[in-house]
């Protein structure tokens, strides 16, 4: 089956006055992952907003195999991990699992640890940890196509981090996935290309030395 390919164009967004985005492009193709950097207040978390369909800029294209994504189209093609707890703190974990995960990558999903300790549980029984692993594990082993991921290595640890790395690059296989995150080393580490935004605008990064030209860090990653 041909892959599928989201494109994002001219997206236009202000808050108070001030252009927040507005020379925005870039795509992801399903089996790629593409790393949003920027600095704080650059507006990666509202783009991935806009992407997705929470939040609504003056003007955006969006598509998906170059036809335009209406509003309530998105949970069958995208889905969005958003920096705040998203899983209602009464239900059981096992209970969500089922009504979030694609069937065709449950074996994948249940096999891992934190699922198997705390399938019984309820959310509101977690640790904040526990329950970003767990939202984290459910989104990118979602039916949807496109995986929009914020801030995905908040509050765990780095061999946590190398674990959700290694689960990012095999659900990959099938899906398009873009990330941000400030802790950028762990986004260079997964992604196959890099997207600076930089004064409002997209920068398609093919080296990181541009990383140093565009001010967003001083030196390279060891």
């Amino acid at each position: 089956m041909p892959s599928s390919t989201l494109k994002v164009d001219s997206v236009q967004l202000e808050f108070d006055g001030r252009k927040i985005l507005q020379d925005i492009w870039l795509q992801c193709t399903q089996g790629e992952v593409i790393g949003l950097l920027g600095r704080n207040g650059s507006g990666k978390s509202s783009l991935l907003r806009i992407i997705f369909g929470s939040l609504n800029p003056a003007y955006k294209f969006v598509s998906i195999d170059d036809k335009f994504i209406k509003k309530g189209y998105y949970n069958q093609r995208i889905a969005y991990l958003p920096q705040h707890p998203y899983l209602p703190n009464g239900i059981k974990i096992s209970s969500l699992a089922k009504m979030l995960v694609d069937e065709m990558l449950w074996d994948g999903f249940a096999a891992h640890s934190i699922y198997q300790k705390h399938h019984h549980k309820k959310v509101g029984e977690l640790s904040g940890g526990e329950r970003r692993q767990l939202e984290m594990l459910m989104i990118v082993h979602n039916r949807a196509d496109f995986i929009l991921l914020d801030e995905p290595f908040t509050h765990i640890t780095p061999v946590q981090a190398d674990d959700f790395k290694a689960t990012i690059r095999k659900c990959a296989k099938t899906k398009g996935i873009i990330l941000t995150d400030h802790q950028y080393r762990n986004i260079l580490d997964v992604s196959d290309k890099i997207i600076l935004l930089h004064n409002g605008t997209t920068k398609h990064i093919t080296s990181h030395e541009e990383l140093i030209t565009y001010n967003y860090i001083n030196s390279l990653p060891e």
